[in-house]
């Protein structure tokens, strides 16, 4: 496969060079022109809307702040910021491709993405290592759980995020073709496509083997608890399915756009067409837009399976709502299941130690 080709595929969208075997692709006018306009300002009215409400709810709740909310209003600015810039693609799909809004946001709108993505798989690692901490290791958890080192692990995720986002910054440029503007790469060479490729592997699917293994530990450690207690924590079960359905959504989201994105540059590297371009340009056309999706579904599964966050959303739009109190409880969902698992290791080590006396 041609570099020239396969530059377009590091792009956050489907192809806008003159490549004659992306021309097929190109005559999905109802698609690109009337499909997708539609669908990103759907996209942009209910993520910037949802995703300020969630903030809101959480920054200025009374009482006690969970932990894990740190995270979310995190993860909600990210979303925010990216969700901001999506208005420039909605013109750029309008137009047939053309980019009309100058090179600064060209650059600026495809660095907000590439940030977006790496803070957002970030933060979910981090969400689900925490929710290890908390189920796997409740003891060892204290060291480590607080409020101080909350803050200072999404400053450290904002600042890679940024840095990482830098290639994408430099690379991105508004290109003319036949006196048209063209917001896209500049051409792929075998260094650019070595780092693409090292960079995706490091930031995507590293944190994603991370995020199932957590989730296959905490899931061996319940079933061991329920085996042991006998019967069904409802707290513990609330206190991941959260993360849990949110992870899903990311997995569902951006697990195909990074996989045809692995696909073409591996093709490019090896200068050989193990996929067809038609095929590559195909699948960023129908995974570029699952992708953007991503930014405006947290808010709506947060209020939908988190009580904790419906009720604060409730309390933030409806201040004269008194049926949802926070100060009724002071101990938090997080606290309760670090009690819960701690006492269930105690138990376990201490059944482990006797067994082990007997023996001897």
């Amino acid at each position: 496969m041609d570099p020239e080709a396969t530059s377009v595929y590091l792009d956050y969208f489907y192809a806008t060079s003159k490549n004659p075997d992306l021309e097929d692709t190109h005559s999905h006018v109802p698609y690109t022109a009337v499909f997708l306009p539609v669908f990103y300002t759907a996209v942009f009215l209910t993520g910037v809307l949802g995703n300020l409400v969630l903030m809101s709810a959480l920054h200025f709740k009374q009482g006690s702040r969970r932990l894990i909310d740190i995270f979310i209003i995190n993860l909600a600015v990210s979303d925010f910021i990216f969700l901001i810039t999506l208005p420039l693609w909605v013109d750029k799909e309008a137009s047939l491709g053309l980019w009309r809004t100058g090179a600064f946001l060209c650059k600026g709108s495809s660095y907000m993405i590439s940030v977006n993505m790496h803070c957002s798989v970030f933060l979910l690692t981090c969400m689900s290592v925490d929710r290890y901490l908390a189920i796997v290791c409740p003891a060892m958890s204290r060291k480590f759980r607080r409020r101080d080192c909350a803050y200072g692990v999404c400053a450290s995720v904002w600042f890679t995020s940024c840095l990482l986002g830098l290639p994408t910054l430099l690379s991105r440029e508004l290109t003319l073709i036949d006196d048209k503007p063209y917001c896209a790469e500049k051409r792929a060479t075998s260094m650019k496509l070595t780092w693409a490729l090292v960079a995706l592997i490091f930031t995507f699917f590293v944190p994603l083997v991370s995020i199932v293994t957590c989730y296959c530990c905490i899931t061996r450690r319940l079933c061991a608890h329920y085996q042991h207690s006998g019967k069904h924590n409802r707290k513990l079960r609330k206190s991941i399915k959260i993360i849990f359905i949110v992870v899903a959504a990311f997995v569902f989201s951006w697990l195909p756009f990074n996989t045809f994105k692995l696909l073409a540059i591996v093709s490019g590297l090896q200068q050989e067409v193990y996929f067809s371009s038609a095929f590559l340009q195909l699948g960023m056309e129908v995974s570029g837009p699952l992708a953007f999706a991503n930014s405006c579904v947290n808010p709506f599964i947060y209020y939908i399976f988190d009580s904790y966050i419906r009720r604060a959303i409730v309390r933030c739009l409806c201040p004269c709502v008194k049926n949802y109190d926070f100060g009724s409880s002071t101990e938090t969902s997080d606290s309760h299941l670090t009690k819960a698992l701690s006492n269930f290791i105690h138990v376990e080590d201490f059944a482990r130690r006797r067994k082990r006396s007997v023996s001897l």
